[in-house]
């Protein structure tokens, strides 16, 4: 009954230990993890700016996993480069390294502290990064107070004869104690928390050195797992699996040599726990010398290994909505607003053919552009529900900006496309149908028209993207240039119906299109008065043109 109490204690303070770590990495999520986005595209485009991103980014997130999963799915969707990606999750392993080496040290009389202060700052702020920060220092204390009692839990089966018997049985065969740490820090989660853990055993005396070493290389390998295993498309696969070779590629030329580097080890400190953790450090120091130069052409093999796999043939099944990414805010709005990307690429090759549909009665074309609505509808909701979801978890008050954004940004999408597929193909199919013909001035107005929408069209996406203050001021200004062109259409277009006084209603539908693209451009100008907000560049008379161009949309 008493080794049953103490494996309960064991198994209950491992437990502690990850939570405590999934603590400080949320914390450092939701709290930063805008931020960090913003780095990782911003200042990756060298070698030793990756790798110290990914160095520091392990170090703040207490785990080289959880940096594995974001670099991935910024590379899967196209925010990172799959080589720059390697080098970050180079600096990722030796990053966790530093933090096994911090936390192996005896420091555990802080952690009382840490959790106090973490409680009073998380108790006593409203403002949503500190609350994050103190989550992280509450984790952090949980961390050590674990890692303490890890080992007095384990001072009492120190002498235990079946523990060590296995312990000491998976030491005289390492790729079996390799397989098992693998299979442990898979399940974990964690590489930081597993070789801890190993370190504790060290401790306690109940694995020697070799068989520490051995474990810690499966740790290694097991950290690359989850990551792989949650990518959900072969593109999101090739930087944990680059990530998975290099460390495998470490595990075989190490395993022969597990007593010759155990003596070297010795040398910098002799306990077989101070061995293991120096050992994880090293291992993948080395790893990161030697792959980092000739990370380009790992990069190639994975690109030949994992093809870009042909498009869906059902565009409206979403491609970049990763359920595994809700863990991380800042990972998931990056999907969202991929995803979003696509619906706008799609109402702008819904928008392009519009002169050729009313000047030419491209009935093909017009019926192409009429089911692209559904689609814009089934992806508009797989947006909403996406982030729905996501928003059930604390989001600091950055991401729930830009939650709003893409919400907002996709409302407005799927406006302008039932305005094209709906109203727009209506009057090119009543046109059509009559056997009314615009006339070339007719035509050549509407292309003036449809070429200021489309210029709109740009500087939208450029707000959106990029929260372009500039492109959010002239897009709000270009609001009054379609209002005179309009104008300045239509009554041009009336004095023709005048002459000509009978068109056969051609002029009621021509008048209708000129409202609509107006229409349209409202919906678009009303992406730029976020940004234009935040500035406090927004003018109190612009408010009501922005009210009323979500309300009603007329515009």
């Amino acid at each position: 009954m008493k080794g049953t109490l103490v494996l309960l204690d064991i198994a209950g303070y491992v437990a502690l230990l990850l939570w405590g770590t999934h603590m400080v990495t949320s914390g450092v999520l939701r709290g930063y993890g805008s931020t960090l986005r913003r780095w990782l595209g911003r200042y990756l485009s060298h070698r030793s700016a990756a790798f110290c991103f990914g160095l520091g980014m392990t170090a703040l997130l207490q785990s080289s996993t959880a940096t594995g999963m974001m670099a991935t799915s910024f590379a899967a969707n196209g925010f990172l480069g799959l080589a720059p990606g390697l080098v970050v999750m180079l600096g990722a392993n030796v990053g966790t390294t530093l933090v096994v080496q911090l936390l192996s040290f005896d420091i555990a009389l802080v952690a009382p502290v840490l959790v106090l202060a973490g409680f009073v700052v998380y108790r006593r702020s409203d403002d949503a990064r500190y609350e994050n920060l103190g989550r992280c220092a509450i984790g952090l204390g949980l961390m050590l107070l674990a890692l303490q009692m890890l080992v007095v839990s384990m001072a009492p089966v120190e002498d235990t004869a079946l523990l060590r018997t296995a312990l000491h049985s998976l030491a005289s065969e390492p790729v079996l104690a390799l397989l098992v740490a693998a299979l442990l820090t898979w399940a974990c989660h964690s590489s930081v928390a597993v070789v801890l853990l190993i370190a504790s055993l060290a401790t306690a005396h109940v694995v020697d050195a070799q068989g520490a070493l051995a474990l810690v290389l499966g740790a290694n390998l097991g950290g690359t797992l989850p990551a792989l295993f949650d990518a959900g498309t072969p593109v999101a696969r090739r930087l944990p699996l680059g990530n998975l070779l290099v460390r495998a590629f470490g595990c075989v030329v190490c395993l022969p040599l597990l007593h010759p580097l155990a003596g070297l080890l010795a040398h910098l400190g002799d306990s077989p726990a101070r061995m293991a953790v120096n050992f994880h450090t090293a291992f993948n120091l080395a790893l990161a010398l030697v792959f980092i130069l000739p990370v380009q052409r790992l990069a190639q093999l994975l690109v030949r290994l994992l093809p870009e796999p042909p498009q869906p043939a059902d565009a409206g099944v979403p491609q970049y909505l990763d359920e595994g990414a809700l863990d991380a805010a800042n990972v998931a709005l990056a999907n969202a607003a991929r995803e979003a990307m696509r619906m706008a690429d799609m109402v702008e090759n819904m928008l392009k053919g519009l002169v050729e549909v009313f000047g030419k009665d491209d009935r093909v074309r017009a019926a192409a552009i009429g089911r692209m609505d559904a689609i814009l509808d089934r992806l508009g909701v797989a947006i909403r529900e996406y982030l729905a979801e996501l928003g059930n978890e604390s989001l600091n008050d950055e991401d729930g900006e830009r939650s709003q954004e893409i919400l907002g940004f996709v409302i407005n999408i799927e406006h302008v496309g039932d305005i094209t597929a709906n109203n727009l193909m209506e009057f090119a199919a009543k046109k059509a149908e009559r056997g009314q013909d615009f006339s070339a001035d007719d035509i050549q107005d509407l292309a003036r028209m449809h070429a200021q929408v489309m210029e709109s069209l740009q500087l939208a996406w450029a707000v959106f993207l990029r929260s372009d203050r500039r492109a959010a001021q002239q897009l709000v200004a270009r609001k009054e240039v379609l209002w005179r062109l309009e104008n300045e259409i239509s009554e041009r277009h009336i004095r023709a119906l005048r002459e000509r006084r009978d068109d056969g209603g051609a002029g009621d539908v021509y008048l209708r299109i000129l409202r609509d693209l107006k229409r349209i451009h409202s919906h678009l100008a009303a992406l730029a008065y976020p940004v234009l907000e935040r500035a406090g560049l927004l003018q109190d008379r612009l408010r009501a043109p922005a009210q009323a161009s979500t309300g009603d949309g007329t515009g």
